[in-house]
């Protein structure tokens, strides 16, 4: 009995942690003029042939120019936003990926203690965009994974869903004398740790979406142009069989609906809302 109440337990506060790990921004109500506009605008840029891509030294130079601008805005937003967290730092690395052959764009840290982020992006990406305001949102919604702290809680959920599904395996084999009790147990954490670790994933990419929609408004650029990168036709997986840039943020007209509610929003109401704590 007392084994079976430490299992609930444990099953509980992982809930609690899993239920914690959700975004903090809240999104932007979408209305169907709104999205109608979207899917419209999705369509158009979508059906575009291929581009011409940009020579190597007019795509650093683009690079140079667009992160001189997004950086600071977005390490002040940062700063404001984190403001108060321990282990917490704004100052990113922000770079080109010259190793990786197709069009990405990541957000990573360069350490485990997560003392040194990077925004990343690749050549083929940087000589892929048509204009700054396509790489600023790219750039942007990049910094939205650091202020959103989505590694961090991905990390958590993973954790709360082994929790979750260990102590369930636990529990449903306790009374079977002829169970692999370690096996079972270890199975079942290592399912949950990878559901846990996407239970938010859609949800960050728009709640990423959102911040850098407010980033690159805020350095000069326009988001909804910018969000038109996003509609490129690719596949889900590059060459070497990995997930592409498009295989992790999937491109459909909810994307650039989601930019233009929160330009309206910006607009109206002057930035981005904060979910109430719970």
């Amino acid at each position: 009995m007392p084994a079976r109440f430490a299992l609930r337990a444990c099953a509980l506060a992982a809930t609690l942690m899993l239920a914690a790990c959700g975004t903090t921004y809240q999104l932007a109500d979408i209305d169907p003029d709104t999205s109608g506009r979207a899917s419209a605008m999705f369509q158009a840029a979508a059906s575009q042939g291929a581009r011409k891509p940009a020579s190597d030294a007019a795509a650093r130079a683009r690079f140079a120019r667009v992160v001189a601008r997004i950086r600071p805005v977005a390490e002040g937003l940062c700063r404001q936003e984190l403001a108060g967290r321990r282990n917490v730092t704004c100052e990113v690395d922000v770079g080109v990926d010259t190793k990786m052959k197709v069009r990405n764009a990541y957000f990573t840290y360069a350490d485990p203690a997560k003392q040194r982020p990077m925004v990343m992006v690749t050549v083929p990406l940087l000589r892929d965009v048509a204009n700054d305001d396509e790489l600023a949102f790219v750039l942007g919604h990049e910094y939205g994974h650091l202020i959103g702290q989505h590694i961090q809680k991905g990390e958590q959920q993973a954790v709360a869903g082994a929790l979750i599904m260990g102590a369930i395996a636990a529990a449903a084999t306790a009374d079977n004398p002829y169970a692999n009790h370690d096996q079972i147990i270890s199975d079942s954490m290592n399912i949950g740790g990878a559901l846990g670790g996407r239970a938010f994933s859609q949800t960050y990419e728009l709640e990423s979406d959102t911040l850098g929609t407010l980033i690159t408004r805020q350095a000069g650029y326009d988001p909804v142009k910018g969000a038109h990168y996003f509609a490129r036709p690719a596949e889900a997986k590059s060459v070497n069989g990995k997930l592409s840039f498009w295989g992790t943020h999937p491109p459909d007209e909810v994307r650039l609906a989601t930019v233009m509610a929160t330009v309206a929003q910006i607009e109206t109401q002057g930035g981005i809302g904060r979910k109430a704590a719970p």
